[in-house]
């Protein structure tokens, strides 16, 4: 089993920036992609950036030059930097990790919130 455990998440101004964290623990070791989803009301999930297995990053157009995923391996922490945030970043934000090997599977945490005041 696969623990994530987020954290960051808050109020801020347009404008503004957060930090979110991500760290995974239990059975976590062996080829891997994780990254960030959102959900705002009403909407389906969507990516916003992740690490895929091969380690390069992938971004959703609309958080490209404002956002940036990182990772601290020796920490099993991937972090989410949040600039020049809007209000149509509102949402809910999730750590999903997908795991292959003997620990297949997919994992997501419980999520954080994430309001942007104009």
């Amino acid at each position: 089993q696969v623990q994530l455990v987020e954290s960051g998440g808050g109020l801020v101004q347009a404008g503004g920036s957060l930090r979110l964290s991500c760290a995974a623990s239990g059975s976590i070791f062996g080829i891997n992609a994780m990254g960030w989803y959102r959900q705002a009301p009403g909407k389906q999930r969507e990516l916003v950036a992740t690490f895929n297995r091969g380690g390069s990053t992938n971004y959703a157009d609309s958080v490209k030059g404002r956002f940036t995923i990182s990772r601290d391996n020796a920490k099993n922490t991937v972090y989410l930097q949040m600039n020049s945030l809007k209000p149509e970043d509102t949402a809910v934000y999730y750590c999903r990790r997908t795991m292959w090997g003997a620990h297949a599977g997919d994992y997501w945490g419980q999520g954080t919130q994430v309001t942007v005041s104009s």
